[in-house]
């Protein structure tokens, strides 16, 4: 797409905008009701799209990305009317007569940037709150997941006219063409080194944003864990998408105690769930591209795995891979993995551990296995981190009522549910002020009569 037509596009966008359709409550559930019409009759064409892009079996693109969709969609159906009421506010006396109150409102067209990794979940997710507040929309799929986006295209054009949401395809020429036009707001998922580039684009217009980035979000286990269980849900959420997910958990940091146990373990549930040939597994996922796939064999030492490690290139498949003895040095290490590779370092005491932690860039999120309530406790208070589970992965990302994003270099804002529905409003702070009475003491001249009062009033 042309510079000339994205920008027609934000032109026509803007005036949509302006001309207040967007505004009205109902107009919002309508548009939200015929989204989740089109992509409950279109779950077939999702699923193979997403099964053809990343080798999601058609369950997983359902549970994953099109179901979560559609249980956002509902969940801001039933909760759009509350959302969107102003929200009283106590006055203070100094503002006698008044009442105080805030105000959502839409902050007009925004551009949602979304990644290949949930390449329909992380583009419609985001889109569902912004049209819940009420804006209108340019969606930016990634150019990776082109089938799934092909779809989004079609779903979007047979719901939306362009005026209210447009789909850009395309790939870097597109991303920096949008990225120099002046939109209200940006919502980007991807990598924390795009993220960067978005922000500086973004400062340029004083455009505000929210960033949805990603890291190396550790998994501690305990020794008072319950092991089997624990490795059950490592693998779940270690493999799933084949650990193309950004809160998978990055690497394991195990207490030395039981390092033995759950390595058997996880062998063990490897083979529970994906079979004894992964690679030929028709329900077990592949790497995006030949580049990924490259990259991530790069990262395994093969002198260090005890589980998988194995690959297909003509696949663009990755056996489920565990390593150990692995430190700090290892180039598994020294980046966020976004793979089937899974390494696993130990410590000895709990400071240790949570030194570990903190010592690194901040993690989009952290998952601890242990039934001790005082390490839980203690974890929770010390470690910096988006967001995560006690005893499970991945599970808080599905969780409606509350908000899920990063922090430091993990990300900045939240969505899903109300933080998403806030996070595409501004909150406007009004005062209205009675005609009735006018108290003077804030008017010259200033008297020491004045002073007293207000002296009296402010402190």
């Amino acid at each position: 797409m042309t510079q000339s037509e994205i920008q027609i596009i934000l032109e026509k966008q803007k005036a949509f905008f302006a001309s207040g359709a967007t505004l009205p409550v109902k107009a919002r559930i309508q548009a939200l009701k015929k989204l989740y019409s089109v992509i409950k009759e279109s779950e077939k064409e999702i699923t193979t799209a997403l099964t053809q892009d990343l080798g999601k079996s058609a369950l997983e693109g359902f549970m994953c990305e099109a179901g979560l969709v559609m249980g956002e969609i509902s969940y801001m159906l039933k909760n759009i009317r509350k959302f969107a009421r102003d929200e009283g506010r106590a006055t203070p006396i100094t503002n006698f007569a008044a009442k105080s109150f805030v105000k959502k409102s839409p902050r007009g067209t925004v551009l949602i940037m979304s990644p290949w990794n949930y390449p329909f979940l992380l583009t419609m997710d985001p889109l569902v709150d912004a049209l819940a507040a009420g804006n209108t929309v340019v969606l930016k799929p990634s150019a990776y997941s082109a089938a799934t986006t092909a779809v989004i295209q079609k779903l979007i054009a047979s719901c939306f006219a362009p005026e209210y949401v447009a789909v850009v395809n395309g790939g870097r020429a597109e991303n920096q063409c949008l990225l120099e036009q002046k939109f209200d707001y940006i919502f980007f998922t991807g990598s924390q080194s795009v993220g960067r580039e978005v922000m500086k684009k973004a400062a340029e217009n004083l455009t505000p944003v929210t960033l949805e980035l990603g890291g190396k979000s550790p998994c501690i286990v305990d020794k008072s864990a319950n092991i089997p269980l624990t490795a059950t849900r490592i693998v779940w959420g270690k493999f799933l998408n084949c650990g193309q997910t950004c809160v998978a958990p990055d690497y394991i940091l195990c207490h030395e105690d039981v390092k033995d146990k759950l390595i058997q373990e996880i062998k063990k549930q490897i083979k529970v769930q994906f079979g004894d040939d992964p690679l030929n597994n028709p329900t077990y996922g592949k790497i995006i591209n030949q580049k990924h796939f490259e990259r991530l064999n790069w990262l395994i030492n093969q002198n260090k795995v005890v589980c998988g490690g194995k690959s297909d290139e003509a696949k663009l498949k990755i056996e489920p891979t565990v390593m150990v003895n692995v430190t700090w040095d290892d180039a598994v290490m020294g980046q966020e993995i976004f793979g089937p590779v899974l390494p696993v370092l130990t410590w000895k005491n709990e400071q240790e551990m949570i030194d570990t932690v903190n010592s690194r860039s901040t993690p989009l999120a952290l998952y601890l296995f242990s039934c001790n309530k005082a390490l839980q406790k203690k974890v929770l208070n010390s470690c910096q981190f988006g967001g995560g589970c006690i005893n499970d992965t991945i599970v808080h990302l599905a969780t409606n009522n509350m908000g899920f994003g990063g922090v430091g270099e993990s990300g900045m804002g939240a969505y899903h549910g109300k933080a998403g529905f806030e996070t595409f409003s501004h909150k406007k702070s009004i005062v209205d002020k009675k005609n009735w009475i006018d108290v003077n003491m804030r008017y010259q001249p200033y008297t020491s009569f004045k002073e007293m009062l207000l002296r009296a009033f402010l402190k």
